[in-house]
């Protein structure tokens, strides 16, 4: 099997919102093997995650917007998304889980095996810790909108 699959999944985090975006591997040349069908449905599952962490992604925006200079408000707002989206993540964390567990089963070496689990051992890092790394960026945006006001001076009214 190609790594190919893997890798492009494993891209999905790259791509699915720029607030959240990671360096992603580069992938390697392209193989002349059709894709199997577990690969097509992940990568279809990966398309639906990216989809829906568009939408996180605007939740989040509207919330940080919402808030204002209460920093607390925002961050419970944003709290509360995260939690609607958890079970995204954790599904594509045990989609990909199973994939890999699939392909690995039938990989013709050791080395396969090892790169496999590799690659599932850094998506489902990287998966976890997305929460953590939303919730820290909105952090510091709501941080810089609640002190944009104070930063900004008011000028005095002009005397006629």
């Amino acid at each position: 099997m190609s790594l190919r699959i893997v890798l492009a999944a494993s891209a999905v985090l790259a791509f699915a919102a720029p607030a959240f975006a990671q360096d992603a591997p580069a992938a390697p040349p392209a193989a002349a093997e059709a894709p199997s069908a577990a690969a097509l449905e992940l990568e279809a599952k990966g398309e639906a995650f990216k989809a829906r962490m568009t939408l996180m992604q605007g939740e989040i925006e509207a919330a940080i917007t919402g808030a204002g200079s209460d920093q607390a408000k925002g961050l419970a707002d944003v709290d509360a998304i995260l939690a609607r989206y958890q079970p995204d993540i954790d599904g594509l964390i045990v989609a990909f889980d199973a994939f890999i567990d699939a392909e690995a089963a039938s990989a013709p070496d050791e080395a396969t095996k090892t790169e496999m689990q590799e690659a599932k051992t850094a998506m489902r890092t990287a998966l976890s810790g997305l929460p953590a790394q939303v919730r820290g960026a909105a952090q510091s945006a709501l941080a810089a909108q609640a002190a944009a006001p104070a930063a900004a001076p008011v000028a005095a009214p002009v005397a006629e």
